[in-house]
């Protein structure tokens, strides 16, 4: 079998300040694969990012978290708080790093409910200056968002207001009053109440050779919640293998028996992950061949070599 990997491509997104998954419909893996005919090809396609473990504290998985950075009187990096939403409502604790802000710095306690993860600042003094950073991590679906507010403090009200310095926003606030910082996320990436394995699926399309894409053959399409689909005709589909723990292990290879020559083309493995935002590609051509040719007999053995007598005399 003859194996050429053609590009394998990893394309990073971004959400603001920061990374987070990648492109949708990425060609991660392109390979050119030839088989003999009648014999078993596999087409490779892993992804761990697809793996789905039912873990049931899948939402401890997520956190936010405020940092600040001042740079006066000297650089420093402070945590303000985080917060993760627990197992219900009574447990979503929000930890603070400094006794000075208890009381007095939150964020709203239905935050993985409605998606507002803005930091509430009462009272405001002169230490409260800084730029505010607000993180989201997802850590099942390996995923980072982030914004960064900038706070000035002034003891005039006329020269309190909201400006964007061309890096971040910037609220300029008045000495003892409140402000919330706003740091919004509705996707449901980060609310609660998504049913996750229903939004998990791997499906395989295949196109004859001189078929476009838009016209490609649906193979099959696997769920994360054990459901299965299968197209084509009976004696086509027998033909085709999947692992069946696939959701578990993240092996989503194709296995395909008996080749034909009706078997080549491009077969293509989509991963969607909606509820992480994941959508993954990987591309395989697949050529058929000629039969392997049967090995040889062995040679009969050629009697007619010379050999020595006992006495040292060659006879034939």
């Amino acid at each position: 079998m003859k194996r050429r990997v053609l590009a394998v491509l990893l394309l990073p997104s971004a959400w603001c300040q920061s990374g987070e998954s990648r492109q949708p419909g990425a060609v991660l893996e392109a390979m050119n694969l030839s088989y003999p005919l009648g014999s078993r090809a596999v087409l490779p396609c892993h992804s761990t990012r697809m793996v789905w473990t039912r873990d049931r504290l899948r939402d401890r998985q997520r956190v936010v978290h405020w940092d600040l950075v001042r740079t006066a009187p000297e650089y420093s990096v402070e945590r303000v708080l985080d917060m993760s939403p627990g197992d219900g409502e009574d447990q979503r604790h929000q930890r603070l790093y400094n006794g000075f802000n208890k009381g007095r710095v939150s964020i709203p306690s239905s935050a993985f409910s409605d998606g507002n993860f803005s930091l509430i600042i009462k009272n405001i003094s002169s230490a409260d200056r800084g730029v505010y950073t607000c993180n989201l991590h997802h850590h099942y679906c390996q995923v980072r968002q982030s914004i960064q507010i900038q706070v000035n403090v002034t003891k005039s009200a006329r020269k309190e207001r909201r400006f964007w310095d061309g890096e971040r926003t910037v609220f300029v606030v008045m000495l003892g009053s409140s402000v919330a910082l706003p740091c919004v996320n509705r996707r449901p990436l980060w609310r609660d109440g998504v049913q996750e394995d229903q939004q998990q699926v791997a499906h395989w399309d295949f196109q004859a050779p001189g078929v476009r894409q838009d016209r490609a053959d649906r193979l099959v399409d696997l769920y994360a919640s054990g459901e299965r689909r299968e197209y084509g005709p009976a004696f086509a589909r027998k033909k085709l293998a999947l692992e069946e723990d696939a959701f578990t292990v993240g092996d989503f290879s194709l296995s395909i028996s008996d080749l034909e020559a009706g078997d080549r083309g491009l077969y293509s493995c989509h991963l969607h992950h909606h509820y992480c935002g994941v959508y993954e590609r990987r591309i395989f051509r697949l050529t058929v061949g000629p039969p392997p040719a049967p090995p040889r007999p062995p040679r009969p053995p050629d009697n007619s070599a010379p050999y020595c007598s006992p006495r040292g005399k060659t006879r034939r």
